[in-house]
């Protein structure tokens, strides 16, 4: 195999951005638009001239049944994400699904086990495993430099309910969850993925704002490797958007601020900035994906085991919020 044919399902805004990603790698051709809004595909033709010819379905199995593909790209409302994915592997495609992946633990360990089975990919668009800023923090953590972890907090603040009032993302039957499961879920990710650790319990109060859907979070989780976590998700904010991620460790301190990286290390009082030059080359998931698929690595950036820890972790914290206990994770 020298080139990944791929069907892209879902073609909104992100589905749009997944596609801006793979027409910039040769080794990648779009064969097929999956989506029932005639607009959504007039508008990928629109912004990209080169598929005016790649057929369009307004459904998924018509797709299956008539395009020869070899991948899909999932990035439709999370409640579809697992029929559909079992649907690709089935039909023996590999599969990179959206954030955050598929709805609950029960079916995300269902689908794994149907990628094993089937010997496909699966994969989530975590794109944070791929930039920069976030692996040479992951290095810093996974190679000791900064010690070992004690306390991480973790902060994302974002214009969310505003913008996305009146659309799935804000009704449950579609969505699955709101901003904790959306924007918040790279936050719960990350701090997972950059410390290799899991939670055994997490304290949560969640506000849904007036919304059918959460929209602030805060948790306190507890890792089996010691170490105390805070997310604070803020899905109320006025502000476009903001992340912070801060490490503290017996060695060092790591400091992540929108963008920019600030480290003390072991007899550092106060934390520098690391130039951008110092950071791995940064990437995205579907360059990655197409990289695993042609074997050029082994693993992907964001294995499916990702989005099912997220979907422990975001579990637990629903049903502490709910009932205003602590709640531990087998």
């Amino acid at each position: 195999m020298n080139q990944v044919r791929f069907l892209i399902i879902g073609a909104g805004g992100m589905g749009r951005a997944h596609i801006r990603n793979l027409v910039q790698v040769p080794e990648a051709v779009i064969v097929g638009l999956v989506d029932p809004s005639a607009a959504a595909i007039e508008a990928v033709r629109q912004q990209f001239p080169q598929l005016k010819e790649v057929p369009s379905f307004a459904s998924l199995a018509d797709a299956l049944a008539r395009v020869q593909a070899d991948a899909a790209v999932i990035v439709t409302p999370h409640s579809q994400h697992f029929e559909q994915g079992m649907m690709c592997l089935d039909a023996g495609l590999h599969v990179l699904m959206e954030k955050p992946f598929v709805a609950g633990s029960e079916n995300a360990r269902t689908i794994i086990e149907r990628a094993r089975q089937l010997g496909r990919h699966l994969a989530v668009a975590y794109q944070r495993h791929v930039q920069g800023p976030y692996l040479y923090l992951r290095h810093l953590i996974q190679s000791g430099a900064l010690g070992d972890i004690q306390f991480i907090t973790a902060y994302q603040a974002q214009a969310w309910q505003k913008g996305t009032a009146g659309t799935w993302r804000q009704d449950p039957a579609l969505s699955c969850g709101g901003q904790l499961n959306d924007s918040g879920s790279h936050l719960l990710d990350v701090v997972l993925w950059m410390t290799g650790a899991a939670p055994k319990s997490v304290m949560a109060r969640i506000d849904h704002r007036g919304a059918p859907v959460d929209i602030d979070s805060a948790l306190t989780v507890t890792l089996d490797n010691g170490a105390i976590a805070t997310f604070n998700i803020v899905g109320s904010a006025s502000i476009e958007w903001w992340e912070d991620v801060s490490v503290h460790g017996t060695k060092g301190t790591a400091l992540y601020r929108n963008g920019r990286l600030f480290v003390a290390r072991e007899g550092e009082r106060h934390p520098q900035p690391v130039p951008e030059t110092e950071f791995p080359p940064s990437s995205d998931p579907d360059r990655n994906f197409v990289d695993l698929i042609l074997g050029r690595v082994s693993a992907p950036a964001a294995p499916a085991e990702c989005g099912l820890a997220v979907a422990r972790l975001t579990e637990a914290a629903w049903e502490s919020a709910e009932t205003g206990q602590v709640v531990w994770l087998p």
